[in-house]
């Protein structure tokens, strides 16, 4: 789809790679940026050659003629963004988490549809290639059907000097990093129907938890475990590694540490390296997140050519919503959380 011209509301820590990539799409074209900090608008704006900047982004959607707008903001701010993307007619991507709670996310969802809008959650991890390359294997049946999965993201990173208000608020490691590996879980196996938590917080001086772990029951039979943590400490850092246990009818799919995939299945076993590509912007280890974000922006310049619904819309983005608010339910409960309660 050629000649599309986009903004950027947020010039931080990550919106940088989203810059990156939105440069490499043929056909788009980011003709504004916005954000509150000058510093910052010069600092993106100057780097990507980006002349028309504003602190205001009511401002700029009275000034520019936009076809889309990458909203990269913190969550605090995505609502009101979401719904003057809406009110302007501009189909909206927006930046997990998508909203402070799952009412803001409902308004945000309603506002777009009853618009007519396209929105799409920057919800990228499911885009990285050894992801994809798991889902393939599910979907050629060479396991059978799944019925038992771990999605694990555990490591003893440093995030917070990168993105230092992750250490400050209540919610860290399921708001932040466990929204992605629930998403994971749903895309390789299915909607949940319930699920129960624990939480912990080992590192004292951040406000939030940063351990979680979360058993799932899935709509379609399969039990998952999703187990997070920034509190790990390993001889060899994982990170930003998501290793992968899915047990089926029929065999197994491992997705090991160093991108290793093994499959034992129908046609016996077959090990291959999965590794994502490295981007000529990118760099190491953060490469496998920032060939996600290409792909994923990709996606949507596609929807839009063709008129589908991406794969992370807003509407399906609140099933993954829902696990992470029933995650922070039952860790605080110790109880089960019925998901289809929270999304009615």
């Amino acid at each position: 789809m050629a000649g599309l011209s986009g903004a950027l509301i947020g010039c931080g820590f990550f919106a940088v790679n989203q810059m990156h990539a939105w440069r490499d799409i043929e056909g788009v074209s980011i003709v504004a940026i916005c954000d509150r900090d000058p510093e910052r608008l010069r600092l993106v704006g100057d780097q990507f050659g980006v002349a028309r900047r504003y602190t205001d982004a009511a401002a700029m959607f009275a000034a520019e003629k936009l076809d889309f707008v990458d909203v990269a903001t913190t969550v605090g701010s995505h609502r009101a963004l979401v719904e003057m993307a809406a009110e302007n007619r501009v189909p909206v991507i927006c930046q997990k988490p998508f909203a402070p709670t799952l009412g803001d996310a409902k308004a945000m969802v309603k506002a777009c549809a009853d618009a007519g809008v396209p929105l799409m959650v920057h919800e990228n991890f499911r885009w990285q290639s050894p992801i994809q390359a798991v889902r393939a294997v599910l979907d050629s049946g060479e396991i059978g059907t799944p019925f038992f999965g771990r999605i694990s993201f555990r490591s003893g990173y440093d995030v917070f000097s990168g993105q230092p208000y992750l250490a400050t608020g209540k919610r860290f490691i399921i708001e932040d990093l466990g929204i992605h590996i629930l998403d994971i879980a749903r895309f390789l196996l299915g909607d949940v129907s319930s699920l129960t938590a624990r939480t912990k917080r080992i590192n004292p001086a951040i406000a939030g938890e940063d351990v979680a772990t979360i058993l799932m029951d899935h709509a379609g039979g399969a039990t998952s475990v999703v187990d997070c943590s920034y509190a790990t400490k390993l001889a060899v850092e994982p990170f930003p590694e998501t290793l992968i246990e899915l047990d089926g009818s029929d065999g197994t799919i491992r997705l090991a540490q160093g991108y290793r995939l093994t499959v034992t299945g129908k046609s016996g076993t077959k090990v291959s390296d999965v590794s994502p590509p490295l981007l000529p912007w990118a760099s190491r280890p953060w490469h496998n997140i920032q060939e996600s974000v290409a792909a994923i922006q990709q996606h949507w310049v596609d929807c839009l050519a063709s008129g589908q619904e991406p794969a992370t819309s807003g509407a399906d983005n609140l099933k993954t919503f829902a696990l992470v608010e029933a995650a922070y339910a039952a860790g605080a409960s110790r109880e089960p959380v019925q998901i289809d309660a929270l999304l009615r």
